[in-house]
């Protein structure tokens, strides 16, 4: 018999694959002002997610996240900022010009190590809306319940 409180969660569900060629769609995006340029190979048809913890919150992130080797960075090295902060698990960038953040740089090993989290909004003749999405609970670091089909609640301290 097994205990379900010291029992390990499977984490390999949350592990990033590189899709099949067949699936996969190069993108190209920007920053708003076009000095930051990049080109990622995506699955379009996992479509993108959004978490209610305090940084993407902020900054409306709707996106995925890839591996290193599916994401380029074509222009703009020199016009990145960036922000990590907490755990420093993720290190976002954003355009030092126009503020706009493009993507982040980390490493989870719930996301099976390295990653690269593309801001969706950033990307060219793709219309966000379009795409199904789910949502993670990071406010709560409930990271484990997994994605789901509507946004979590967002606890407000009164």
């Amino acid at each position: 018999m097994t205990n379900a409180a010291t029992e390990k969660p499977d984490t390999k569900k949350f592990e990033i694959e590189v899709p099949a060629a067949e699936k996969q769609t190069m993108v190209h995006g920007s920053c708003h002002c076009g000095a930051v340029k990049f080109e990622a190979s995506v699955d379009l048809s996992k479509g993108v997610s959004r978490c209610n913890c305090s940084i993407c919150a902020k900054v409306a992130q709707a996106g995925a996240s890839i591996k290193p080797s599916q994401f380029k960075l074509l222009s703009g090295e020199s016009d990145l900022g960036s922000y990590a902060w907490g755990g420093k698990i993720s290190t976002r960038y954003f355009c030092k010009h126009c503020g706009i953040h493009v993507f982040g740089r980390g490493f989870l090993e719930v996301l099976g190590g390295d990653f690269v989290s593309v801001n969706f909004n950033t990307l060219d003749d793709v219309d966000v809306m379009e795409l199904p999405l789910t949502h993670w609970d990071g406010r709560h670091n409930n990271w484990m319940a997994g994605p789901r089909p509507t946004p979590w609640p967002r606890v407000r301290k009164e």
